[in-house]
């Protein structure tokens, strides 16, 4: 019988051989920016929605906020007023993520955006937790 040891590098040696596959099932949703003139067009917005689990209408509005700025959403395409670059519409992006998708208990993004009486909630599928959201 072998040692632990010994088990535990043969393990070791197979595991370094292979390539490293992605731990996480959940991957934010990478930004498709084109600029005509003085406006920025994210093309992708509802491909962003379907995997976000949120309405391109709630999205919009968070980004119209959050960059301080007036849009239209048109056939799933954002029309921005003003230059932004991809980096600061994907950085908005993954702070939507981070506070109206992700669970704030288990990190699932398994989650949905419940309204009750006036307040907006984040309940989590996959835990069954529920935390307030702002806006």
């Amino acid at each position: 019988m072998e040692s632990y040891e010994n088990l535990l590098e043969r393990a070791l040696e197979k595991l370094s051989q292979r390539p490293v596959l992605r731990k996480e099932r959940f991957e934010i949703p990478r930004v498709s920016v084109t600029r005509e003139g003085p406006r920025t067009i994210l093309r992708n917005l509802t491909q962003i929605a379907k995997t976000l689990n949120r309405s391109e209408d709630h999205i919009y509005k968070y980004l119209v906020k959050s960059l301080g700025t007036a849009g239209m959403v048109d056939n799933g395409r954002l029309i921005l007023q003003g230059k932004f670059s991809e980096e600061e519409i994907q950085k908005e992006i993954n702070e939507y993520v981070k506070l109206y998708v992700l669970c704030k208990e288990c990190n699932a993004p398994d989650t949905e955006l419940v309204k009750e009486e006036r307040v907006t909630f984040l309940r989590c599928l996959a835990c069954g937790a529920k935390q307030p959201v702002k806006g």
